[in-house]
C-alpha cells in the first residue's frame, strides 16, 4: 500500500471512532482530522454544549495518544501551561515540573476565559514545540496538537484572542446544533452512560506522526501554489479588511489541502482543496475594518469573496 493509502485507512478507522461518540458532524470530524495529519493545530468555536471537547477527547482517545486538559479560567497562571522549575532540598537543585502542555493533545477548554498574558504562554508551545522555563528548552511530544475550545466573545466573562494567538490555528470550525435525527440518535445512544468509555484507539501516536510527515510529499503544481497566493491577496485588499490572510496563513492553508488530497486518495492538491478549506483556515485570521463591523459583514463571506474573485487555474 502506498502512504496515501495507508493514510485513508487509519483516517477511516479515526472516523469510524469518532462517529460513535460525536453524532451528525461529520464536516467538524473531517476538519479535525484534516488539523491532526498536517501537524496543526485547531480552534473550535461554539456556545457552550455542543460537543466541543467532547471531540477533542474522542481524537485523543482514537489515536490512543496522552492528553491533557487545561481549563481557562481568570485566575489561570502561564506557567500552569508550561510549568515551573522547584528547588528540590534532597537533591539541592531545582527541578522541572511540567505543565498541562506536556502531551499529544492539549486540550485548551474555553481559551478565551483566561487572560492574555496566559494564553500567550501556549504561543512558543504552538509554533515552536517545545518549552523554556528558567532559560532551559524542554521539547514537546511528537505528535503535538493543541485542541482549543471558545465561546464566542459576546458571551460574559471572555477575552479575545490576541491576533498572534489565533495565526496559530490552522483551522478553525463551529459545531453548530445537531439535526433533529442526530439529536434524537444521541439521546437514544448516549442518554445512559459516558459515550468516551466504549471507545477503544484505533491506531497510536507515531503512526500519526510517520503518516503526516508523508503528507508533506504531496504535489503541489505551481498554478495551484499562484491561486492560492492569490486568494491571499484578495482578502488583504478587500475593502472591508483591516488584516488580511498572512504568509503563515498560506503556508499553513497549503498544509491542510495536501491532507485534504491525501484523504480524497490523490496524490496532488487541486484548486477544490483551497476552496474547501479557504473558510476554515482563514476565517479566524483575518481584522475587518470598524465600518464592515458595524454593517455586520461576516468574515466567512470576506473569503468566500475573495475565492469567487481569482480565476480557478486551467487543468492543462
Amino acid at each position: 500500500m502506498s502512504q496515501v493509502d495507508d493514510l485513508q485507512a487509519v483516517a477511516q478507522d479515526i472516523r469510524a471512532a469518532a462517529h460513535t461518540v460525536i453524532e451528525g458532524k461529520p464536516e467538524a470530524i473531517e476538519l479535525a482530522l484534516i488539523a491532526l495529519f498536517s501537524s496543526g493545530h485547531l480552534l473550535i468555536e461554539d456556545v457552550p454544549g455542543v460537543g466541543k471537547t467532547m471531540l477533542a477527547k474522542t481524537l485523543a482517545r482514537a489515536i490512543d495518544g496522552t492528553a491533557q486538559r487545561i481549563q481557562f479560567t481568570p485566575d489561570l497562571l502561564p506557567s500552569d501551561i508550561t510549568g515551573v522549575s522547584i528547588f528540590n532540598a534532597e537533591r539541592r537543585d531545582f527541578e522541572f515540573k511540567p505543565g498541562g502542555v506536556f502531551a499529544t493533545i492539549v486540550i485548551g477548554d474555553e481559551i478565551n476565559r483566561a487572560s492574555p498574558k496566559t494564553q500567550s504562554a501556549l504561543l512558543e508551545a504552538m509554533e515552536e514545540r517545545q518549552v523554556t522555563v528558567d532559560g532551559v528548552t524542554h521539547p514537546l511530544p511528537d505528535p503535538f496538537m493543541v485542541i482549543a475550545t471558545q465561546n464566542p466573545i459576546e458571551m460574559e466573562g471572555t477575552y479575545p484572542l490576541p491576533e498572534a494567538q489565533r495565526d496559530r490555528f490552522m483551522l478553525r470550525i463551529s459545531m453548530g446544533y445537531p439535526a433533529r435525527a442526530a439529536e434524537v440518535a444521541m439521546l437514544d445512544h448516549h442518554g445512559g452512560g459516558d459515550p468516551l468509555a466504549d471507545l477503544r484507539p484505533v491506531t497510536d501516536a507515531a503512526r500519526v506522526s510517520e503518516l503526516a510527515a508523508g503528507v508533506r510529499g504531496i504535489f503541489v503544481h505551481a498554478a495551484i501554489k499562484d491561486y492560492l497566493v492569490a486568494v491571499l491577496d484578495a482578502t488583504r485588499h478587500n475593502p472591508d479588511v483591516r488584516l488580511g490572510g498572512s504568509p503563515r496563513a498560506g503556508l499553513q492553508l497549503l498544509r491542510a489541502c495536501k491532507t485534504r488530497a491525501a484523504l480524497h486518495g490523490r496524490h496532488y492538491v487541486i484548486p477544490d482543496d483551497v476552496q474547501a478549506l479557504a473558510a476554515p483556515a482563514l476565517a479566524h485570521r483575518i481584522l475587518l475594518s470598524p465600518t464592515a463591523q458595524l454593517a455586520q459583514r461576516s468574515v466567512e463571506d470576506i473569503v468566500r469573496a475573495a475565492v469567487d474573485s481569482v480565476g480557478v487555474p486551467d487543468r492543462d
